[in-house]
């Protein structure tokens, strides 16, 4: 392997560590929010500053083959896609480190019959699928996974359309719920911008892909 090739490799190897440490995040967070752990939203907290790291780290070692190698073609393509793909995966471990702050701060668990009525843990797991199948995506180099994101992010949409006044019933039958409510529209808020960055890093895969395809059939026609 060509150095440049070698620093690539290493390159989406720390994009896929910190894919998995931001779903670690995510899913710590959901945890808390439904057990009202504390000490877990605390360590989420903790760890957003590994997550910060991890993103600054990436953006070096990048722009390091930048100055090192002035890739181009499909090298270029997939450093620029990475770099996209890492701010939009700090900005998901951030919506996760502020699911737990919710919890840090409020003095009552999150009722579930709210939970159930605003679909508030459906859209929380559906996010976190999107994140995942996003990273096997890149991970396999899979266009088709890729583009199913965008029609699967409608459900976090719909969702988040219906929560204001799914949010204010539960409200209505019940005064004394009104701050953990107002906690959950705004985790609801903060799921469908999980959607919206999923879908940014879905882009960013098929940017890099298919140009990489599209080179690959080029040359095995010119070999004919």
């Amino acid at each position: 392997m060509a150095p440049i090739e070698i620093e690539i490799a290493a390159a989406k190897k720390e994009l896929i560590n910190m894919w998995i440490l931001v779903l670690s995040q995510m899913n710590k967070a959901r945890e808390a929010m439904i057990n009202f752990d504390k000490d877990l939203a605390r360590e989420v907290l903790v760890k957003e500053k590994r997550v910060n790291s991890f993103e600054l780290k990436i953006d070096r070692d990048v722009e390091n083959i930048f100055a090192l190698h002035c890739p181009v073609a499909i090298d270029l393509r997939f450093l620029l896609a990475a770099l996209k793909i890492n701010t939009n995966l700090e900005r998901i471990g951030d919506i996760a480190a502020g699911v737990a702050k919710y919890v840090v701060q409020s003095t009552v668990n999150f009722d579930p019959g709210v939970m159930e009525n605003t679909s508030l843990l459906r859209m929380y797991d559906e996010a976190v699928n999107i994140l995942m199948d996003a990273r096997i995506a890149f991970e396999t180099e899979d266009t088709v996974l890729a583009r199913s994101i965008f029609k699967r992010d409608e459900v976090l949409d719909t969702i988040n359309d219906n929560a204001l006044s799914a949010v204010a019933e539960s409200i209505k039958k019940d005064h004394n719920s009104l701050s953990e409510s107002l906690y959950m529209l705004s985790i609801i808020r903060k799921l469908e911008r999980v959607g919206d960055h999923s879908k940014n890093i879905a882009e960013e895969i098929i940017f890099y892909v298919e140009a990489k395809i599209l080179k690959h059939s080029g040359a095995q026609r010119d070999n004919k």
